[in-house]
């Protein structure tokens, strides 16, 4: 049974900390018109790790002028709470805010077990509640389970590069040779930076990107799912970080490590539901073809490099497809379209990127760093035309460092967008 006092001196150190706050001088993210704020519905944030999930609640409901009562179970001297104390919890609360607050934000609530039963309960009484968390299977399981639809998530991952421009003060709009030279700037040091919030004021990246990734694998993934051998986890993860916006090789993977397919399938799964690894499926209208092949993004790139043993090369392009991807994420969400990378046969040329609404393909999306170089123009130029035929699509897409304009090809009207403008718009 918990302490009540420890309870109370814990409430009141948070309190006193989120007092201070002054979200006034925060980035302003698209995912704050996301919350449904007077809904009866639990309002969740997952995402990774240091996303900023709780910084957005907090600004969401500091802007807003409501009272609200706050709790952060991400502290050492709430381990081991059970459900049971969870009451003692909400009286302490009451002690500390007063019985009067009608908001509630409980972050990264899942290390308690059973959490989603006290939610249930809070709900049912008429408070509103926040709910943050960093595990997507916790999370999005029990309250599939338990709250019966009874909620409204939101994604957030790291700051996309409108964001990173917004706090490095980069001008997002100026058609001036100096701001465009800036905005080019900022793009290629957001590809090896990354988008990770409290990063952006670190001068020390590389101890502050390998504690997250310890973090991450030790408290999100070994604790939670009680993995004995974590080193063979940790070279799994190492291994897709370094490669990524490649498909995965089970077996090889298998092989080199030594360990069966079973287990290096399960463990990219909790790299998935950790959001460390974003997985994308191949297109097909047959399932059996949607199940394998999967490629691999990470969820920033400012991992590739600025962690322990980190051999990334350059790989300017895998950055820039990488950063695509995870934009696409954000605004397909929004949307509910579905994306997934074409290559209909092992000789056949790929898209990057095949964004569908429902089975009906609607955009079809490459991504090339330079095409300044007249095989590589040609070779994603015709990898778009090829496929716009088979899969019925004509809205033809490449991003790319160039200028914006429109091509023709083969009676196909192709849009070449400025990697800068298109992360931009």
């Amino acid at each position: 049974m918990i302490n009540e006092k420890t309870v109370l001196q814990v409430l009141a150190e948070q309190k006193e900390e989120i007092d201070d706050y002054q979200p006034l001088q925060w980035v302003t993210r698209k995912e704050e018109q996301l919350f449904e704020f007077n809904s009866s519905l639990a309002q969740v944030v997952i995402g990774v790790r240091r996303s900023g999930k709780s910084t957005l609640c907090h600004k969401v409901l500091k802007e807003n002028g409501v009272q609200y009562a706050y709790v952060n179970f991400d502290d050492d001297r709430f381990a081991g709470m059970q459900t049971e104390d969870l009451n003692v919890l909400l009286s302490c609360l009451y002690q500390t805010y007063g019985t009067d607050f009608l908001y509630l934000f409980l972050d990264e609530i899942q290390n308690v077990e059973g959490w989603h039963l006290f939610v249930n309960r809070l709900l049912r009484t008429g408070l509103h509640i926040f709910v943050t968390g960093s595990n997507a299977k916790l999370l999005s399981s029990e309250l599939a389970t338990h709250l019966t639809g009874r909620y409204n998530e939101i994604r957030l991952y790291p700051f996309s590069f409108s964001e990173y421009c917004e706090i490095k003060q980069i001008d997002k709009k100026s058609p001036t040779t100096k701001a465009e030279s800036e905005r080019k700037r900022a793009l290629a040091d957001y590809l090896n930076e990354g988008g990770f919030p409290e990063i952006q004021n670190i001068q020390n990246k590389r101890t502050y990107v390998q504690s997250l990734l310890d973090a991450v694998l030790q408290k999100d993934i070994q604790q939670r799912f009680h993995i004995r051998n974590i080193e063979v986890l940790k070279k799994i993860a190492y291994h897709l970080i370094s490669n990524t916006c490649q498909i995965v090789n089970y077996d090889e993977l298998s092989d080199i490590l030594g360990t069966s397919d079973k287990t290096i399938r399960k463990y990219v799964g909790y790299l998935q539901q950790a959001f460390l690894v974003q997985l994308l499926p191949k297109f097909s209208f047959k399932s059996k073809e949607r199940l394998i092949g999967e490629k691999a993004y990470i969820v920033d790139t400012g991992l590739e490099n600025n962690r322990n043993y980190s051999m990334a090369g350059e790989n300017a392009g895998w950055r820039l497809e990488n950063v695509i991807y995870i934009e696409l994420l954000r605004r397909c969400s929004q949307s509910f379209f579905d994306i997934y990378y074409y290559k209909p046969s092992s000789r056949a040329k790929e898209v990057d990127f095949v964004i569908c609404n429902q089975n009906k393909p609607v955009e079809l999306i490459q991504v090339a760093y330079d095409i300044e170089n007249i095989k590589a123009y040609n070779r994603e130029i015709t990898s778009l035309v090829k496929s716009a035929d088979a899969l019925r699509c004509n809205n033809l897409t490449l991003i790319s460092l160039s200028q914006s304009r429109t091509v023709e090809s083969e009676g196909k009207t192709i849009n070449i967008v400025s990697a800068v403008d298109w992360l931009l718009k």
